[in-house]
């Protein structure tokens, strides 16, 4: 494609570390679709007559069906050329002969490759917002399934406060929302049309650059060359939401871990989600939330990765990022797995709400609704807690739960204590008193339930 400037070929060395088709095949299809929509637009500038736009439209599709039916062939070619641009270049040339020569007319690999990879990120945001949905439904359903169990808070990983399963599902569910959104975000960003920006300056030919934004389904047209060839904001950004979401699934899945526990025992994984050991037949292990959570590390990675590339480029496009690909890929990858992985967990995972029941009635975890109920009979809340410290102090030292104290006790630190105390520090009234909006008492957390499966219903 550059040849005729030089009098050697590459060093084979050089061919190594320049080549980028063994990875960047993956943007094939886009390529296609691509130069199919650029051979319309030298059409219509009357770059190409009408037989030369049918006949190179024509090679086009029909490399592309070839490729298709027998991927094989792309994957024989990967040591042959530079990348994929050259690749389909070829190939429309030895198909459309000199019509394919005219095909590359005011059009840069830069420009080019900037079009391919926003339309590779289009895709695999609408991929990842399509899976968030369904692992969204899945814990929405359990959600309504274990409505009604108990377990405890945990701050510091110390059990705080008693609230409803289903609340921490939805805890789950609001966090995978904002990734939903940044998705969509990342997807708007990516939908500006950079061809036509040639190689830095602009197309020499008179490209109807909105027309060919609209035949690709961009929203608009790049403003400035230098900016359109040179940015990968979008591919950032793809890989910061990777990221963000990353750290959301193994934040679930660290929960889950620890939950399956014989030392919480709150939850069962199901086998096929599960590993054995090859030496211990008793071991049921969480294979698929640890590689999630191990996984984590490679988005985080990748975004670091591509930051680093382009801190220091100068303008405009630069083969330094040639390496914003692999990145891209590999988040897409890794996030594609694990929500399809942590989706499998979701579906199938047993509750113990025996167990979480215990687990929420222990610790003094009623001690912040003794305090409420003692503000509520007109004691300031410091004063409350300092109440409820010593209360908790006198019982930790009986060896016994705050609420099996006898009343009379209750009386010895505060005279604002009434008889209905015990009823007040039951979990099921820790949990009803939570009754404020995003709070954990079960009305707020049923129309929680309904309110996110409306948001779902109406996210497109």
């Amino acid at each position: 494609m550059w040849g005729g400037r030089f009098e050697r070929p590459p060093a084979p060395e050089f061919w190594r570390i320049n080549r980028s088709f063994p990875f960047d095949h993956r943007l094939l299809h886009f390529d296609f679709e691509g130069s199919i929509a650029w051979a319309r637009a030298l059409g219509r500038a009357r770059v190409l007559n009408g037989r030369e736009e049918r006949a190179v439209v024509r090679a086009l599709r029909e490399v592309r069906a070839a490729t298709d039916r027998n991927p094989r062939h792309v994957y024989r070619s990967l040591d042959r050329f530079e990348d994929v641009h050259s690749y389909v270049e070829a190939a429309v040339v030895e198909k459309a002969g000199e019509a394919g020569k005219k095909l590359h007319t005011g059009r840069s690999r830069n420009d080019q490759v900037a079009l391919d990879l926003r339309m590779y990120v289009v895709n695999e945001c609408d991929g990842a917002r399509g899976r968030l949905r369904a692992l969204i439904a899945s814990i929405l359903k359990n959600a309504r399934r274990h409505f009604g169990v108990v377990l405890p808070a945990y701050t510091h990983l110390q059990r705080a406060q008693p609230v409803l399963l289903s609340h921490l599902w939805l805890a789950y569910v609001e966090t995978l929302f904002r990734d939903l959104d940044r998705f969509q975000a990342v997807r708007k960003t990516a939908l500006v049309l950079p061809l036509g920006s040639g190689a830095c300056a602009g197309s020499g030919f008179p490209i109807d650059r909105a027309r060919l934004a609209k035949d690709l389904g961009f929203a608009a047209v790049s403003k400035n060359s230098l900016d359109a060839v040179g940015d990968r904001d979008f591919a950032v950004e793809f890989l910061s939401a990777g990221a963000l979401l990353m750290m959301h699934l193994s934040r679930m899945a660290e929960d889950l871990i620890l939950y399956s526990t014989a030392e919480f025992g709150f939850v069962e994984l199901d086998d096929p989600v599960t590993s054995g050991s090859s030496l211990m037949p008793q071991k049921k292990n969480p294979d698929a939330l640890e590689l999630v959570r191990g996984k984590t590390g490679r988005a985080f990675g990748n975004l670091q990765r591509l930051l680093v590339v382009m801190k220091a480029l100068p303008l405009a496009y630069d083969k330094d990022m040639q390496e914003d690909k692999e990145a891209v890929f590999d988040t897409s990858d890794t996030i594609a797995l694990s929500l399809d992985g942590m989706n499998a967990v979701v579906r199938s995972v047993r509750i113990d709400a025996d167990r979480t029941r215990e687990a929420a009635s222990t610790g003094f975890q009623n001690a912040t609704e003794c305090a409420d109920y003692l503000v509520r009979k007109g004691l300031p809340f410091r004063t409350a807690h300092e109440v409820v410290g010593r209360l908790v102090l006198h019982a930790i030292g009986k060896g016994v739960a705050l609420d099996e104290l006898p009343f009379s006790e209750f009386e010895r630190f505060s005279p604002v204590f009434k008889k209905d105390i015990h009823r007040a520090l039951s979990v099921d009234r820790c949990v009803a008193s939570r009754s404020v909006p995003g709070g954990t008492a079960p009305q707020y957390v049923r129309k929680a339930i309904e309110d996110a499966e409306r948001r779902l219903a109406d996210d497109r």
